[in-house]
């Protein structure tokens, strides 16, 4: 099962997004500071980040430049996830930054969910171009 990295100021939707990946049998970690996430990566080894942009400390899109910058290869897949960036300007921000799937989270039907017949599922994930194929069956539109 993948290994995720949850990453978001708000504890709340931290903890709540850890219980459903943890249902699902997924290996989870949390991480509240930009700061830190890069650091948290190094340590945990995640297949998947979902990572917030308004972030204290470092916004998303540094943190995702970063990832990007001093990992080799494209491991981990990262999903950006925001309720505040919903421009077409920051959807073009999350691509330059790396990031692989786009998420509006402030939108009920872009609410990340688990399900028990497909493991972690995202619903009305926006793909950035190429779409990944790393992990099928991980993320799948709906």
């Amino acid at each position: 099962m993948p290994r995720v990295l949850v990453v978001d100021d708000n504890r709340d939707i931290v903890l709540t997004t850890m219980a459903l990946l943890r249902l699902e049998g997924h290996e989870s970690k949390p991480c509240y500071d930009g700061s830190e996430v890069y650091d948290c990566v190094r340590e945990f080894d995640p297949d998947v980040v979902l990572l917030d942009i308004g972030l204290p400390g470092r916004n998303g899109w540094d943190v995702a430049r970063q990832i990007r910058e001093q990992i080799p290869g494209k491991r981990p897949m990262l999903i950006c996830i925001t309720g505040q960036y919903t421009k077409g300007a920051d959807k073009i921000l999350a691509e330059m930054a790396g990031f692989d799937y786009y998420l509006e989270a402030n939108r009920p039907q872009g609410a990340v969910r688990a399900s028990r017949q497909s493991g972690y599922v995202a619903s009305r994930l926006v793909p950035i171009s190429p779409a990944p194929s790393r992990f099928p069956g991980l993320v799948r539109q709906i």
